[in-house]
């Protein structure tokens, strides 16, 4: 799971801002078939809000949205890929990250390797610094915050 919930007071009204999000992730492959890239698995009820809905909203951009490239697991079946996404703080604004498989890795099965562990990061200043899985914190105007979700565990052996 990779939630992310933004909070403030937007300039334009002066009326505050909330938005919540679910980031989606690499589903670990299965025998016969490949994980698929980008998708939540076991989550239900959500929705991949277009980046111009946000921008359009709320006073933050996203300054990337893309797959994790080689964040699957190897394996004669290879775990899915996760994603990026890269928000930039326009105004103050609160945040909160509940995030899992920062530190343990999604495994992979009958031999097949794990996806790589997701990483949230602050970026301030231009200075990349490490966010624990669960966190809160407050993003000055030009903040951006960084998730790359994990990518899925790969299904058998290489042949």
């Amino acid at each position: 799971m990779n939630n992310v919930t933004f909070g403030g007071r937007h300039p334009a009204t002066g009326r505050p801002f909330a938005y919540y999000e679910t980031i989606g992730g690499g589903m670990g492959a299965r025998p016969g078939l490949d994980g698929i890239s980008g998708v939540h698995t076991h989550m239900s009820n959500t929705r991949n809000t277009p980046i111009e809905a946000i921008e359009h909203y709320l006073p933050i951009r996203v300054r990337q949205y893309a797959l994790r490239p080689g964040s699957g697991g190897a394996g004669r079946w290879r775990g899915g890929d996760g994603i990026v996404r890269e928000y930039e703080a326009l105004v103050e604004t609160d945040v909160t990250v509940l995030s899992d498989r920062r530190v343990g890795a999604p495994y992979g099965a009958e031999g097949g390797a794990s996806g790589q562990s997701g990483r949230n990061t602050l970026i301030r200043d231009g200075v990349e610094t490490p966010l624990p899985g669960k966190v809160r914190l407050t993003l000055a105007p030009g903040d951006r915050l960084r998730i790359e979700s994990p990518g899925g565990g790969g299904y058998g052996s290489p042949e």
